[in-house]
């Protein structure tokens, strides 16, 4: 008769089970980390508001803090999209009608940026201006 010989005994399985639980428990605290630092930093960020309406940007002028990263707020209130572009600011995002969108900015150079709208260049124009 063959003795079947037991490689883990329980005190290994349990071993193994308590590594694994501070595994979970190391790699929760280094994510939960990380997210507050993400949270923490984007609350740090200065919001902007840019609506369009009948297929013009209001205001048509931003001021910003220049050399500092902010967050734009698009929101379109027109039925149909608008593409918010900008070669200055390096940016192009198409905004679908009655939603809204954010777009990052920055850190910029003190200076003037124009956008527009591409789906309505003649009308919808603006600019951002980093002080």
């Amino acid at each position: 008769m063959k003795t079947r010989i037991n490689l883990f005994p329980k005190t290994c399985r349990a071993r193994k089970q308590t590594l694994s639980v501070v595994k979970r428990l190391a790699l929760w605290g280094v994510a939960s980390l990380w997210f507050s630092v993400a949270v923490s930093l984007n609350a740090a960020t200065p919001e902007f508001t840019l609506e369009i309406k009948n297929h013009l940007f209001y205001p048509a002028e931003i001021v910003v803090p220049a050399n500092l990263k902010v967050r734009l707020r698009v929101i379109n209130q027109d039925d149909t999209p608008e593409e918010f572009e900008s070669y200055e600011l390096n940016r192009e995002k198409v905004i679908m009608g009655n939603s809204q969108t954010i777009i990052f900015i920055g850190p910029l150079a003190p200076g003037e940026y124009p956008f527009f709208g591409e789906f309505n260049v003649s009308t919808a124009q603006g600019k951002v201006i980093a002080k």
